[in-house]
């Protein structure tokens, strides 16, 4: 019996593979002057890609964020017990916990925010949001799409009329997908990179720029909106109490000139004196509470607010990210000639199967 018979049709054998390759290979070598030709062919449009593909710039900014949490505060815990005060709570530290911030600077309340800030560029004052509309040429596409002849972004947002939140919601969704991306550079740190990549350059820098400003600031002022709240509070009352414990220690000088030298058997005469001491010893005891308050929530606050250090911003020039001719040909010959040899085998292989 002979075991070197395929009992199974449908089976290649290792000579027959090697039999259909080498029959690809010559066939494909028959075939050498249309690959070279759209090798070439493809050469040139990546050249021309080249040229016409406008490079990127891609604006960098990099800072460490050190959020304190309201735990930190029991250096303090003492002074706070005697003036009535409980800090052993988390209070405001669970705005914005750990990679919240990523997310909000992907909002849109804070893009939109962004676009619409006013920069100079170049001595001109612009929108941002306009200059993103005029390097991209948007206004021909509305004109051509929509129909829309007019229309800009100054003014109050909040009156700005459907078809201009239509546009916003638009770029904001852009931005989040090809434009803008922030992400923490080591999970186990506090460093925070965000990445604004354009085709202007200007606009790359002055967006990045703004958008940590305005998001940093709104995360500072939201985390210790309510210490801050508290302490305008007690400072008003503390500044209330102050003025009535003047007027109280002027009143108590008042009653002592209305009656110089009063007769020492006559005690009627010492009661207005008296009452307005009582009132100073009064105003006193309260004042000193608040202040010892006052104090403690500017202890609170202090130790609420995070810490932002910018370590690096965008500066001119910024890095490119531009397809050079070079790479322009080998991309496109590589990538015609790929194409081309797979059109070529499986246009045999139908004519095999056909056969």
């Amino acid at each position: 019996m002979d075991n070197n018979i395929n009992d199974n049709p449908d089976e290649i054998s290792l000579k027959e593979l090697v039999l259909k390759l080498r029959s690809a290979f010559i066939y494909l070598k028959s075939k050498s002057g249309i690959i070279i030709l759209f090798g070439v062919l493809g050469g040139t449009l990546g050249v021309l890609y080249s040229i016409y593909k406008k490079p990127i710039y891609t604006a960098t900014s990099t800072f460490v964020l050190e959020d304190n949490k309201a735990g930190g505060l029991g250096q303090y815990a003492g002074l706070a017990s005697l003036a009535g005060i409980d800090i052993s709570g988390g209070g405001a530290s669970g705005i914005f916990q750990g990679d919240n911030i990523l997310e909000l600077y992907k909002s849109r309340v804070m893009i939109e925010k962004t676009l619409l800030s006013k920069v100079n560029i170049n001595g001109k004052v612009e929108l941002l949001i306009e200059r993103y509309i005029d390097f991209n040429k948007l206004r021909n596409t509305w004109k051509k799409k929509d129909h829309i002849n007019s229309i800009n972004f100054y003014g109050n947002p909040e009156k700005f009329n459907r078809k201009q939140d239509s546009i916003i919601t638009n770029i904001v969704e852009l931005f989040n997908k090809k434009i803008l991306n922030v992400e923490k550079l080591d999970k186990k740190l506090s460093v925070i990179k965000v990445d604004v990549a354009s085709e202007d350059e200007l606009f790359s820098k002055e967006f990045n720029i703004k958008l940590v400003e305005t998001v940093n600031n709104f995360y500072a002022q939201t985390k210790t909106k309510k210490s801050y709240q508290n302490v305008q509070i007690l400072q008003k009352q503390a500044d209330s109490v102050k003025r009535i414990l003047n007027y109280s220690i002027g009143g108590v000088a008042s009653a002592i000139d209305a009656a110089p030298n009063a007769n020492p058997n006559q005690l009627i005469l010492r009661v207005p004196s008296q009452r307005k001491q009582v009132d100073v010893q009064a105003s006193t005891a309260i004042y000193s509470e608040i202040v010892k308050n006052l104090e403690v929530s500017r202890m609170s606050l202090l130790q609420e607010t995070p810490l932002i250090q910018l370590i690096d911003e965008p500066v001119l020039p910024l890095p490119v990210n531009k397809l050079g001719k070079l790479k322009g040909i080998v991309f496109g010959s590589v990538l015609a000639g790929i194409l081309v040899v797979f059109v070529l085998i499986l246009k045999k292989l139908s004519k095999s199967i056909m056969k």
